[in-house]
């Protein structure tokens, strides 16, 4: 057999294989997750932990493995199960060093407290403003450590388990351990819910999470579990419900099913919470300026200017990001986003959670915290003209949060995390100079300036004596700093209450703050002459933010207007209200009562195990340091990831085949080095395949190697006449054949990608790839004249295979994507890509390419375009294996099916084939989106279970070569013209819950008639 016989088998089998090539190439596009340092971890063993870290402050590092002990045993209680081995902590000094962690793959973001990988156990943390917090966070994650702990050495559980767990009850668990059920943020969700009669069953939480927030509904749940039948119930109803279910956890261990349970849940929880509101009129003080109708559902951190006339906020309003925004304080009319030049400044985010703005004494500049390059950077905007103003680190602080600007205008005190401790830091803004202003140990957050400047107010974790005396739980108190004198001086009333966002008023003779003393969240102000407290506002849910420690509440210095952010009815909105607005009611500073922050019922049936644990936290023993020891950093390498195993066997006249594959990602403990394989067999022997690559993500710059066999096959059905000799006599006969043709490919890569930030990165990757054949017939034999009775069965491998070839690439390329997704395409930002590429070998030439998209975003509409274009250049790059060609659907929709439609009457005016390929290519797209089906907000029709976008489109692109340059005509004039093809039409793209993205479209292909040759087609990838 001659082998140009196979040409066309081979070639479409060659495109196959160079488009599906497994290269170790980075994404397309995509954002990054950038490392911009080198981090060496040291090992700190304790009895039950591996602590890995870099700090270098030996008694932060104490503390965080004294209390690690303490959870482990206060856990232990409840799951009433050991840890093996060691569980090893990754802990981060802060939160910009956390973002950048290898140990997990995705995106770690700005509310992302800490992470439990469950493979591996990891549990991963950064440090935070406040010790409080990071214990918290510390006891949260070691539940998450326990439960998977529990779920893969059960006996009748494993990973798969988890399936069956509802995420409330799994996170809310670890909130209950760790916070217990007196917590005054999630009581205020509860009496959100029993005032605007929204309480969940059980049900509506399992299905409907983006209404009612797994943390906070999931730790009510539990609370009430604990509360009303006993904490020594979680462990078995969590276990229950890993194996069958919730509800039958339910009936077997509380004798009630899901909807009696939910039923008896929302009368107990709204009887009391009622008795304890006493009334159902929330009537909050001064007017709502920021809300829904001009903003978002999420109007947070509120900064009011010194002169009372705008207010900087922090709001979801666009969907696809929180952004700053300026507002009319008086009207709420949104005047401009403040972090619009943000995003041109190569800023890795917004620290909007817990920290706000500050204005200028002259109102007219803002300054505001955001995460740049693993840091924390203070940055100035004009208010009025949107210019950055100035942009800086603050030298030894790499991260702080909440700025307070001078009254002088000369300098910003923040309060910023160095080594486990906050301190409050000053800013000279004219000679850059840093002065650290508290020196002691304790956690000093929310400065504020006296009106003359001399005094700052803040709030403190510190102790009083008689706090150590009688080891209860420390809130957090008021305390001021002398700027002359470097003094400070606590405020010690409401005990065991957290009293935060301080603010002087405008005469400087009070202290306006936040505080939960009666259980709720209002709004008090202090004497600083004789010491009395009076409480300024009556609110039956809160004066909040995201999280208690978020500003939630800010005073103009000139005005003593006052402006704060409200929770109600599941949203966040903006009040302005001046002194007169408010109904002081004096209290007694002496007194606290939380029994409006309890999770009820109020009364236990049985003692706590988790409250009891939590109240005598700070008293437990502690572990003998001479049991803690430093030990050298090993690797560790273990499985991350293993994919499902599938493997079948089958048996034909074509011999014994096989069919099966795993895929597993092994790490070391900190994820600098990933080892990924992959093994796949699909028929004989010969059809084995498998992959190697190894990635190293020690430092800023990645890179990795691989190496690859992979097979490819073809099958091709080669019917002929042959002849065979019998007896010396030549005898023709017919075969049937079955040609089985497949290509190998062998091929070493590697690869170097350097993130510059989170949104561009250079990337470069060379392989090289050895591609080689061989061929198998399987012929059946029949006589000419009776084809019915084969006389006999053969396989025979070709002697002749094609020749084999090598093809040795080199590309380099920017990348450049700050996109925000919808439900299956971008939405809104810019993507980029421009490459640079050579390939040698059997084939040489050079290549070029540049891919532009923008999109913008009107609600509800977003407004697509792209303009690609991809050339070939030099000896071979019209002699090579397969020509570039834009009729492909996620190219030019419409013309996929020309060799069905191209001049069906010998008509010139239609396209052809080979008009729409060349060495050089060049296509315009643009679209209308309009998100369809899914989330309230941002689609046209609600849906919890169809994702789905439409799209009216308008394709265009033209191919060429050296011998047929482009014309831009409307109709070829023969069948090799070189002219644009232009097609336009809808789609519709549905999302199958982020595995696939199917659209189907319909496309009026105009340069192959028209309507006329209107059709349906599909693609199978999510919009460009």
């Amino acid at each position: 057999m001659k082998k140009n016989s196979f040409s066309l088998a081979l070639k479409l089998l060659i495109l196959i294989v160079l488009f599906t090539s497994t290269n170790i190439q980075a994404q397309y596009f995509g954002g990054n997750k950038p490392l911009y340092k080198r981090f060496n971890y040291n090992v700190y063993q304790t009895p039950n932990f591996e602590i890995y870290n870099y700090f270098k402050n030996d008694s932060l590092l104490n503390k965080l493995s004294q209390s690690a002990e303490k959870w482990y045993w206060m856990h232990y209680q409840v799951f009433r199960d050991s840890i093996k081995d060691k569980n090893p902590l990754i802990i981060y000094p802060n939160q910009g060093d956390f973002q950048q962690t290898t140990a997990i793959s995705g995106e770690i973001g700005i509310g992302t407290g800490g992470v439990t990988e469950a493979l591996k156990n990891r549990v991963i943390l950064p440090v935070t403003d406040t010790w409080a917090q990071t214990e918290h966070v510390l006891g949260h994650e070691l539940v998450h450590a326990f439960q998977y702990n529990s779920l893969i050495n059960g006996d009748s559980t494993n990973l798969n388990s988890v399936r069956n767990l509802p995420l409330w009850m799994v996170e809310g668990m670890a909130e209950y351990l760790s916070i217990g059920s007196v917590d005054g943020n999630t009581a205020m969700w509860m009496r959100d819910a029993v005032l605007n009669d929204y309480f969940p069953t059980l049900q509506q939480m399992t299905f409907d999470q983006g209404n009612y927030f797994p943390y906070r509904w999931g730790q009510a749940f539990w609370s009430f579990v604990g509360r009303a039948f006993g904490d020594s119930l979680i462990n078995p109803i969590f276990k229950e419900t890993a194996k069958r279910g919730y509800d039958f956890a339910l009936r077997k261990y509380v004798g009630l099913d899901e909807t009696s349970f939910s039923k008896i849940w929302k009368q107990v929880v709204t009887e009391f919470y009622m008795n304890e509101m006493k009334s159902t009129d929330e009537n909050p003080a001064g007017n709502r300026t920021i809300f829904e109708k001009n903003a978002g559902q999420l109007n947070i951190s509120p900064s009011v200017s010194p002169d009372g006339r705008y207010v900087a906020f922090f709001s979801e309003k666009d969907l696809f990001s929180i952004d700053l925004f300026m507002a009319n304080a008086v009207s709420g009319r949104i005047m401009r986003k403040l972090s619009s030049t943000v995003h041109e400044n190569e800023i890795d985010a917004l620290n909007f959670i817990e920290s706000a703005g500050t204005w200028s004494p002259d109102s007219k500049q803002f300054a505001f915290v955001a995460f740049s390059k693993g840091k924390n950077k203070l940055l100035i905007v004009d208010a009025f003209d949107e210019k950055m103003v100035k942009e800086f680190l603050i030298p030894g602080v790499p991260s702080f949060n909440y700025p307070a600007w001078s009254p002088d205008g000369e300098s910003i005190v923040v309060s910023g995390l160095v080594e486990g401790v906050s301190d409050l830091y000053s800013y000279n803004l004219k000679t850059n100079q840093v002065k650290k202003l508290t020196t002691d140990k304790w956690c000093n957050i929310h400065p504020s300036w006296s009106p003359d400047g001399r005094y700052i107010v803040y709030s403190t974790d510190q102790p009083t004596e008689d706090d150590i005396a009688t080891g209860r739980k420390v809130g957090y108190y008021l305390s001021t700093y002398d700027t002359q004198t470097g003094t400070t001086q606590m405020l010690p009333f409401f005990q065991g209450a957290e009293n935060l966002n301080p603010m002087f008023s405008s005469n400087g003779k009070s202290i306006y703050f936040l505080s939960n003393s009666d259980g709720f969240r209002n709004m008090y102000t202090y004497n600083l002459s004789t010491g009395e407290i009076y409480r300024q506002t009556k609110i039956l849910t809160g004066i909040s933010g995201m999280t208690p420690l978020a500003p939630a509440m800010s005073l103009a210095r000139e005005t003593n207007e006052i402006t704060y952010s409200h929770y109600f009815k599941g949203q966040y909105s903006i009040y302005t209200a001046d002194t007169i607005d408010f109904t002081p009611v004096k209290v007694d500073p002496n007194v606290v009562d939380f029994t409006a922050s309890i999770h009820p019922p109020f009364n236990r049936a049985v003692p706590g195990i988790i409250d009891g644990n939590l109240s005598s936290m700070p008293s437990l023993p502690i572990t003998p340091i001479d049991s803690f020891k430093v030990v050298p950093f090993k690797p560790k390498f273990k499985l991350d990831y293993i994919s499902n195993i599938g493997v079948g066997v089958s048996a034909s006249q074509y011999g014994t085949g096989m069919q099966g594959g795993v895929e597993m990602l092994f790490s070391d403990i900190t994820g600098g080095h990933q080892i990924y394989t992959g093994l796949a067999v699909n028929g004989e022997v010969y059809d084995f395949g498998g992959q190697v690559t190894y990635i190293n993500q020690k430092s800023p710059v990645f890179w990795g190697v691989s190496l690859s066999h992979i097979p490819y096959s073809y099958g091709r059905y080669n019917p002929h006449l042959d002849s065979i000799v019998v007896n010396g006599v030549k005898q023709e006969i017919f075969v049937d054949q079955l040609q089985y043709i497949r290509m190998f490919e062998d091929q070493v890569a590697g690869m170097i990608f350097y993130p510059l930030s989170k949104t561009q990165r250079f990337e470069t990757s060379t392989s090289f790839a050895k591609y080689y054949y061989r061929i198998d017939n399987y012929n059946t034999y029949y006589f000419p004249d009776n084809l019915y009775y084969p006389i006999g069965y053969d396989k025979k491998k070709e002697n002749n295979p094609p020749d084999g070839f090598m093809i040795a690439s080199t590309d380099l390329a920017y990348v450049f994507d700050n996109s925000s997704f919808g439900i299956a395409s971008p939405m809104k930002g810019f993507r980029t890509r421009l490459q640079v590429d050579k390939t040698y070998g059997s084939f040489d030439f050079y290549g070029s390419l540049v891919d532009v998209r923008k999109y913008i975003y009107r609600k509800p509409f977003s407004f697509a375009m792209r303009g690609y274009y991809q050339g070939r250049y030099g000896k071979d790059s019209e002699n090579t294996l397969y020509p570039m060609y834009i009729g492909y659907p996620w190219f030019v929709r419409g013309y996929d099916r020309i060799s069905y439609l191209e001049n069906p009457t010998g008509n010139s005016n239609y396209i052809t084939v080979n008009q729409l390929q060349g060495s050089q290519i060049m296509v315009f797209n643009a679209e209308i989106r309009l998100p369809f089906t899914g989330p309230e907000r941002l689609t046209v029709l609600k849906s919890r279970a169809l994702f789905t976008e439409l799209a009216l489109f308008a394709d265009a692109g033209v191919a060429w070569d050296s011998q047929n340059s482009p014309v831009l005509k409307w109709k070829p004039k023969n069948d090799t013209e070189r002219i644009p093809i232009v097609s336009t039409g809808l789609s519709l793209r549905i999302n199958l819950y982020g595995m696939l993205v199917i659209e189907p479209y319909y496309a009026i292909p105009f340069q192959l008639g028209g309507t006329k040759s209107a059709y349906i087609g599909v693609n199978f990838i999510p919009g460009w």
